[in-house]
């Protein structure tokens, strides 16, 4: 307080000293700047701005002086640190011994650290408070957990965790699970960047259990055995910007065959993947939730011949995921009853493809549209039934089309085809390019005939992915037909 009341007086002191010699500027003539009359009068004003500001001084020394007396309390609710160095808990960051519980308890004193707030109901606001790895490589011998949910807003990040020979395999790293939670999600807003994860073949590396928009961020996961990244329940992972693999590869591993694991199990809905690369696992995503989206994601993971799969979506009946400028890189797509699944703007590089795989026999609300399929002419189509379990029985508004294909056979719903001939009978044979066996929902045609007679015509067989043109007599002509599948809406 006395601080600032002198800080106060010096700046009154100030205007009121510019005030006095700017009117003793004006009023003193160019030609006698100095004259005697001028000086007195400046010298008086002068010394009663010194007495002036010696009383505010004692005013001050008085103020300071009185018994009982207290500054007024700051509006600022919370106080203490907000970066939690893990190094300064005890945790070695050459990895030579046991970080774990050190990081634990760097973990514990954000947990119970200043609380600004609340997210979501029942989530309290942490307010960004980091627990910092400093760039270490730290030894962990259990899962990371925090001491309890219904905390938000807290980021782990810059350094590397590595499980311990004895880790256990069912484990992860971090575990942001609970056992029980006093709201309808375990934690908000937890941020994982700028860290690697090596789980040294024992269990996963991140686990996110009934949690509301966590964020896995420019992240290295690598060693896994079980799951890289596991999403259980909640709404709204966004994982962007990693690498994920079980083992650390570039492609053409000699042990690629032998790859296990699943590098990102999505088990909740409404999840994002974008800009992700995974070079090893045997499946790269399996998802078993509904309304996620994948962006920009690099699957080369395990060759389809070695019996891998880029995107694995195991909900059938109820898919509702968009695959869009991604590229499958020797491993493809498959999808179980698809219904609103969209692929499109995508890469798909030696005889990768998608399979859309028969449980209950439905597919609905289908487009694999504007992708790119390059293959080595091994006669592999770009989209495949595995009817295994019963054919497709329910199809409606599956549309597969406009795709661009070297090297592989194409599949499409929708196809066109013209013939030449003399006669009374024209038949097109669209088998070789329709997706679904024996099924041509629509047809359209143009019958021209050469000559000057003018005959009748008609569709008068579709059957087995063939349509039949009759005419009444024969003549010279040319037929064009356009089939249709899978448009019944």
């Amino acid at each position: 307080m006395a601080r600032k009341t002198l800080g106060l007086l010096s700046l009154m002191t100030g205007l009121a000293s510019l005030i006095i010699v700017h009117a003793y500027g004006e009023s003193v003539p160019v030609t006698t700047p100095f004259s005697s009359g001028r000086g007195d009068h400046f010298h008086e004003k002068v010394r009663q701005m010194q007495e002036f500001k010696a009383s505010f001084s004692r005013r001050d020394l008085a103020a300071a002086a009185t018994p009982g007396y207290a500054p007024a309390p700051s509006p600022q609710v919370t106080s203490g640190p907000r970066v939690y160095g893990v190094i300064s808990y005890g945790a070695d960051p050459t990895g030579k011994s046991d970080s774990t519980e050190a990081i634990l308890k760097a973990l514990s004193d954000a947990f119970n650290g200043p609380r600004e707030g609340s997210l979501i109901e029942g989530i309290a606001n942490l307010g960004g408070a980091e627990i910092h790895l400093e760039g270490g490589n730290y030894l962990i011998s259990k899962p990371l957990r925090l001491p309890d949910a219904g905390v938000g807003n807290l980021v782990i990040h810059g350094g590397t965790l590595r499980a311990s020979d004895d880790f256990p395999t069912d484990g992860y790293l971090i575990d942001l699970s609970a056992s029980k939670s006093s709201s309808s999600y375990n934690y908000e807003y937890i941020t994982l960047k700028d860290l690697m994860f090596d789980s040294n073949y024992r269990g996963g590396a991140v686990s996110v259990i009934n949690s509301l928009r966590t964020s896995i961020d420019n992240c290295y996961i690598a060693h896994f055995t079980s799951n890289g990244i596991l999403v259980q329940s909640g709404h709204e992972t966004y994982i962007r910007n990693s690498f994920l693999g079980q083992h650390i590869t570039a492609g053409g591993d000699p042990g690629e065959r032998n790859f296990t694991g699943t590098a990102i199990n999505l088990m909740g809905n409404d999840n994002a993947v974008t800009d992700v690369v995974i070079f090893s696992a045997a499946v790269g995503i399996m998802v078993s939730g509904q309304a996620n989206t994948f962006s920009g994601v690099h699957c080369y993971n395990k060759a389809t011949g070695f019996g891998g799969t880029g995107i694995y979506l195991k909900l059938p009946g109820n898919t509702q995921t968009r695959v869009v400028n991604s590229y499958m890189d020797y491993t493809g797509i498959v999808a179980e009853d698809p219904v609103q699944l969209h692929i499109s703007s995508s890469f798909f590089l030696g005889d990768a493809f998608i399979v859309l795989k028969s449980i209950n026999g439905v597919a609905k609300g289908v487009n694999i549209v504007d992708n790119l399929f390059s293959g080595k002419n091994n006669g592999v189509e770009i989209v495949k039934l595995d009817q295994s379990n019963g054919a497709f029985k329910q199809i409606d508004q599956v549309f597969v089309d406009r795709n661009t294909v070297q090297g592989m056979n194409t599949r499409a719903t929708v196809a066109r085809a013209s013939m030449q001939g003399n006669g009374t009978s024209w038949t097109v044979d669209f088998s070789s390019i329709l997706l679904f066996p024996n099924l041509i929902k629509h047809v359209q045609y143009s019958f021209s005939a050469s000559g000057s007679s003018f005959p009748n015509h008609a569709l008068r067989n579709v059957s087995e992915n063939r349509v039949v043109i009759e005419s009444d007599v024969a003549v010279p002509a040319s037929v064009f037909v356009a089939v249709d599948q899978g448009v019944t809406s």
